[in-house]
């Protein structure tokens, strides 16, 4: 596909192209044939988690003594972008080694990372984060689901929902309640093996798009946990998750980016092939002012989101400026998408075109990891 943006891109280094190369075999090896199989079944299969871990594309910033590969950030975006550049949808590889394992590494205790680690990156334990409930979504503070301390064990109670990874995930960490009459302070994070009595994954939820992402609801039912399964101190989940979320926030910015790009460059060669009134589509004035301002946007969407890696980089991105990130390549992302469909006619709402699959596939990114409205909330907090 030709490349439509001309900012220049320095934020990656030799060994981060590499890996690009690799990650973009691997994609187009094994899992693009795979894709509509996926999408019947409603999850990516066990053996394509095992092939990546093989590849080495799982938990790409975890330390080599826990079985990673001793990677920055920089080698988790370059798999995010070439996932999103793909097409390809249902793959959990980002919220596993770059969401959810950092919990892991940075809060577990030396034999949690040793039980744990080393078979998350061999792509042998899939990792899922259970925050959302039927009444609390980006609400954090008004989680329901508790857990009772009973000598050397919780007592989890409690049911999640819009769980990414929730069939496939062999261990999830559940926010909850240890203390309800706290609030936001008696917030813990407590790690829950899937083969737990009491624990049950319910259905895949029918989504809008992305039918091969295994979305389902989770329920807790008198699930006991040793207590050696609390990540890092008990009451202190909210401002973990509050220290992890800028980096997922990046990380769908970072898709979004990619994606945008991609669609600009699918959607200025589907007008210049495309006939309307024996002309190319493209020469009608009205396509190509439209896609001038969505390449202007595209632009300023790059380039904020390498300046937001650059500093994630070197550990400066703050709260604020993912949640700023977040909001403006989500919302920019939609605007686009929507005026590029509109292009195609009629057969931009024919799910076999790249641009009506990202139309659909993407919309989420304006709600997960917090919606754009909490976005605003949060950058509003710093005015």
């Amino acid at each position: 596909m030709e490349h439509v943006l001309t900012y220049p891109r320095t934020v990656y280094r030799d060994d981060h192209e590499m890996l690009r190369e690799t990650v973009r075999r691997f994609l187009e090896r094994e899992c693009a044939p795979r894709q509509a199989q996926w999408e019947a079944d409603g999850r990516v299969d066990r053996e394509t988690w095992l092939k990546a871990g093989r590849e080495g594309l799982l938990c790409t910033t975890i330390d080599s003594q826990w079985g990673g590969s001793d990677g920055d950030f920089g080698h988790a975006a370059v798999i995010v972008e070439e996932i999103a550049r793909s097409g390809l949808n249902g793959l959990g590889f980002g919220l596993h080694s770059d969401v959810v394992a950092p919990y892991i590494a940075r809060l577990g205790t030396e034999a949690q990372k040793a039980k744990w680690l080393p078979a998350c990156a061999k792509g042998e334990l899939i990792l899922a984060i259970a925050m959302s409930e039927p009444g609390a979504g980006s609400d954090l503070k008004s989680i329901r689901t508790t857990a009772k301390r009973e000598g050397e064990h919780y007592v989890i109670n409690g049911a999640k929902t819009f769980i990414s990874n929730g069939l496939n995930c062999d261990l999830v960490i559940v926010v909850c309640k240890t203390d309800p009459d706290m609030g936001a302070k008696g917030v813990s994070l407590i790690a829950v093996e899937a083969d737990r009595v009491g624990f049950r994954k319910g259905r895949k939820l029918d989504k809008m798009g992305q039918e091969a992402a295994d979305t389902a609801e989770l329920f807790f039912e008198d699930v006991r946990v040793p207590v050696d399964n609390l990540l890092g101190e008990e009451n202190k989940g909210f401002a973990y998750l509050m220290q992890e979320l800028a980096q997922e926030r990046l990380i769908i910015a970072l898709g979004a980016a990619t994606k945008m790009e991609c669609m600009l460059a699918e959607t200025v060669r589907y007008t210049k092939e495309r006939i309307v009134f024996g002309k190319p589509l493209f020469d009608f004035q009205n396509t190509r002012f439209k896609l001038a301002e969505v390449k202007a946007r595209t632009t300023a969407v790059r380039m904020m989101v390498d300046q937001y890696l650059s500093e994630h980089l070197k550990r400066k991105l703050t709260v604020e400026e993912a949640a700023i990130c977040k909001l403006f390549v989500t919302e920019e992302l939609s605007k686009a998408l929507d005026d590029m469909l509109q292009l195609y006619g009629g057969y931009g709402y024919m799910k076999e075109y790249p641009i009506t699959r990202a139309f659909i596939d993407t919309r989420v990114m304006r709600i997960y990891g917090g919606t754009s409205e909490v976005m605003k909330e949060l950058i509003s907090r710093q005015l």
